[in-house]
């Protein structure tokens, strides 16, 4: 068996060691292993999850060899979930695999406290009233759920869990938290060292540009009252004195300054959504308070301390054009600067840990470092449980979506797959899966459908008749091609929730394989 660091070397560049051991610890149930719950539950074994048990009690059909490459002539009559399962420990040694030889539904009703052993269960292809006895099973037990199904050319996603805090949130896009605007003593004393006015050639044009900027600032706001440049024409004299500064028309060191001078106005604080999580009502902490909301505390304390308005320094610079000696002293100085606001925060953090009852030493160095390098990314996700969205959505935007014609389409789908189930439950079966008139079925469908929407307080409101018929046409079929793209989607989701890397997404996730369009409703 190759090494887990060498198996595993390409994510473990993006989710790292820690996410990796996570996924390593990690238990998933999986209900119903058709193709979207096996290809889901595919993407997680490849990645290395800890253990996986598979929910279905039934047998392999000759209809499944046709979506389902899990499964080939040799498990016709067989028990679903044990071929699949042994397929799966096939791709994956590592990995421990079990299955039991029961219906998803059945388990639901019957032993509802089976669920409570698992980090995260996935259910696919439940109908309406399992999707809710299941979520408020997994509430009760805090256990984290997502929800996949593939119907035809739709399908959906979505997560169901309490809350879910995020310290490694990894935006694509985040600011450098350089200080240019507000350099602390030691930034400001190296600073003063370096000469802008330089003879040396050389070393001029080899000056960082966080120099420049600190010093240039500096200057400007000696002769402004105080201020740095707000408006676009100071922003753009700002600039012009940057550019007049230059002795040479390749310092790149100069340019890099020019293009980062915008850093020197911006506005000192932090976002609005770190604001909305230390002023969260969870911040005020008590014994049963996760670690997270124990830092959060000890974040909100620090930035009316000691950070004077700020959260702590993450530390890092990026790369910029500098004489060695230069970079590497300024890389100490953030470096510095980002340790002494860690000891600060740990500090904090041992002294509530204590005031609520708990040992000081309960959340580790390593947690406080790391929580205090992201403080300015952090996010914090709460979900509805499906019945509150089902029985009372936001009604302004369920109104928008519907009268939108980008979203009528990705709206009409997420109604219909509640009126498929409701018509199941009414005749037996999904619509579209018989070989008579389809017109009956349509009707039908469209009579619940407008019922759905009319309880919803839609009155009026209607689904277009194409979109109706595509519903009875698809026969409540598993398409290999959607299940394998909402599986990749519901892993993915799976995976940054156990990592609690990266940020999961909100709202009910709907493919339309019509338009190939895939989008969020939020309600």
């Amino acid at each position: 068996m190759a090494e887990p660091k060498i198996k595993y070397d390409r994510q473990l560049r993006i989710w790292g060691e820690q996410g990796q051991a996570a996924l390593e610890k990690a238990s998933i149930c999986l209900l119903n292993c058709g193709p979207t719950g096996s290809e889901t539950l595919k993407n997680l074994v490849l990645g290395g999850i800890g253990s996986i048990t598979v929910i279905d009690g039934s047998r392999v059909e000759a209809s499944d060899l046709g979506n389902n490459f899990m499964v080939d002539d040799s498990s016709i009559g067989q028990s679903k979930a044990k071929c699949v399962c042994a397929f799966l420990q096939e791709l994956n040694d590592a990995v421990k695999a079990k299955f039991v030889e029961e219906s998803p539904d059945a388990l639901i009703e019957t032993n509802p406290s089976f669920f409570s052993q698992f980090t995260l269960v996935i259910a696919t292809q439940l109908v309406e009233t399992s999707m809710l006895k299941l979520d408020r099973i997994c509430r009760r037990a805090n256990i984290m759920l997502i929800f996949a199904r593939s119907y035809g050319l739709t399908g959906l996603v979505r997560l169901s869990l309490k809350e879910h805090n995020v310290i490694e949130s990894k935006p694509d896009h985040f600011l450098d938290d350089l200080r240019l605007n507000h350099p602390w003593p030691e930034l400001k004393r190296f600073a003063e060292t370096i000469d802008l006015n330089v003879t040396d050639p050389v070393v001029h044009k080899h000056i960082p540009y966080v120099v420049i900027l600190v010093k240039m600032a500096e200057e400007w706001a000696s002769k402004h009252d105080g201020c740095l440049p707000s408006t676009r024409e100071e922003k753009k004299e700002f600039k012009d004195l940057l550019k007049a500064r230059m002795i040479a028309f390749d310092e790149d060191n100069y340019k890099e300054a020019i293009e980062a001078a915008f850093k020197v106005s911006t506005p000192r604080g932090f976002s609005s959504n770190l604001r909305q999580i230390i002023d969260d009502s969870a911040a005020e902490v008590d014994s049963t308070s996760s670690d997270f909301w124990v830092m959060v505390a000890a974040l909100k304390e620090f930035i009316a301390n000691e950070g004077e308005g700020e959260p702590p320094l993450d530390g890092s610079i990026p790369d910029m054009t500098s004489l060695t000696e230069y970079y590497v002293n300024l890389q100490k100085i953030y470096q510095a600067k980002a340790e002494a606001d860690f000891l600060a925060i740990e500090q904090r953090v041992r002294k509530i840990l204590k005031r609520i009852g708990r040992e000081p030493d309960a959340i580790s160095k390593k947690i406080i470092k790391n929580f205090c390098k992201n403080a300015r990314k952090l996010t914090v996700c709460r979900y509805r449980l499906i019945e509150d969205e089902f029985n009372s959505p936001i009604l302004p935007e369920l109104q928008k979506y519907l009268t939108d014609e980008d979203y009528s389409i990705a709206v009409g789908f997420y109604i219909l797959l509640r009126a498929a189930d409701r018509f199941a439950t009414n005749y037996n079966r999904f619509p579209g899966m018989f070989d008579g008139e389809i017109d009956e079925e349509i009707s039908r469908l469209k009579t619940i459908a407008v019922g759905i929407l009319s309880d919803l307080g839609c009155n009026g409101s209607t689904l277009t008749e194409d979109l109706i018929n595509e519903m009875c046409r698809f026969g409540a079929a598993e398409l290999h091609a959607v299940a394998a793209f909402i599986g990749g989607i519901a892993s993915q989701e799976a995976i940054k929730l156990i990592t609690k890397q990266f940020v999961p997404m909100s709202g009910t996730f709907i493919f339309n394989g019509i338009d190939h369009k895939s989008q969020l409703l939020f309600l």
